[in-house]
């Protein structure tokens, strides 16, 4: 699949490799869902299949370059590509809470071996956000006595809560999110079953980062707007499909739809404001208010998904027409 809102990045890491100027590491920062993983992926495919730096003319990072170091690459198994995230926790398919010391270590000790293929070593680190204390003072430590010839990408959603010690030894790049225009033209490239009215509808959703809108496509939006706009007329009675809500949304495997349900609820309300009478209006915009609250106060606690999209749900009810209401 082709890739959206990397140019400048692009042209800022390929301008440093062939002037034989190549930072030893390179931030990462933007918006999750940016494609700043792929593009990691993609610059470290092109060391492991290029010379030294400056040596070649390659205009891109999918110049394919060694074609023997490509397929290692392209298996996971090229020896100098380590790439760093959150495991899974024992006999559990939770992911980890931090990248933890260990690996960090783990990663130290590989950079004490010589080269056994290529001219670079890279690390990537998603995300550098996830790293416990312990590890970003070890990796900070390796930033600034960093080994030869060995590159770290560092990927961040958050920059602003690292250390500024590991910022100031990095050199940024930042993916900014997409131009409506533009996604909306990406978008109908890719998906081009899609009619235009919820194209527009899934960027605007998505606030410009194509991760976000490709998940709202592949959550089904107008399924779940169906089901949203369901417990707003009747008002939910018996709780059934609060409860099924919140099981939808629940748990860190279904962060993605408690995501999707977030972003359209605003168009929902505007929605259901739009059809009732003026005298109305301020209520809903009183289930907007409260919507936010629960999403804020379940990002700074513990985030339980199932308990906020129940609360959605709550907000939803309470706009349910009188006779609705009165049956519950």
């Amino acid at each position: 699949m082709a890739v959206i809102g990397h140019d400048e990045a692009e042209k800022a890491f390929l301008e440093a490799w062939r002037g034989g100027r190549l930072h030893h590491a390179w931030l990462l920062a933007g918006p999750q869902g940016m494609g700043k993983a792929s593009f990691a992926a993609r610059v470290a495919r092109f060391l492991a299949t290029h010379g030294r730096a400056g040596e070649g003319h390659a205009m891109s990072l999918d110049d394919p370059g060694d074609a023997a170091a490509g397929k290692l690459v392209d298996a996971g198994n090229h020896p100098e590509i380590i790439h760093m995230a959150r495991q899974l926790k024992d006999k559990s398919k939770d992911l980890a809470r931090n990248i933890t010391i260990d690996q960090v270590r783990g990663m130290i000790r590989r950079q004490h071996l010589s080269l056994s293929l290529g001219e670079w070593r890279v690390i990537v680190i998603d995300a550098v956000d996830d790293l416990e204390t312990d590890g970003a003072n070890a990796l900070l430590k390796t930033l600034e006595e960093p080994p030869a010839k060995t590159l770290f990408l560092l990927i961040s959603h958050s920059p602003g809560r690292l250390l500024p010690t590991i910022r100031s030894r990095c050199r940024t790049l930042r993916f900014q999110p997409v131009d409506r225009d533009v996604m909306t033209s990406w978008l109908h490239d890719i998906r081009s079953m899609l009619d235009m009215a919820e194209l527009r509808a899934i960027v605007a959703a998505s606030g410009g980062v194509p991760g976000k809108a490709l998940a709202l496509i592949d959550s089904d939006v107008a399924a779940m707007e169906k089901k949203l706009l369901a417990i707003a007329s009747s008002g939910d009675p018996g709780n059934r499909l609060r409860e099924a809500l919140a099981r939808e949304v629940g748990g860190t495997s279904n962060r993605a739809r408690l995501e999707l349900v977030i972003d359209i609820v605003p168009g929902l309300l505007a929605q259901i404001a739009r059809e009732r009478p003026i005298a109305e209006i301020a209520s809903v915009l009183a289930q907007w208010d409260r919507v936010q609250r629960n999403v804020r106060d379940a990002i700074r606690g513990s985030y339980d998904g199932a308990m906020v999209g129940f609360e959605i749900g709550n907000c939803l009810a309470e706009l349910a027409p009188r006779h609705a209401q009165t049956a519950r």
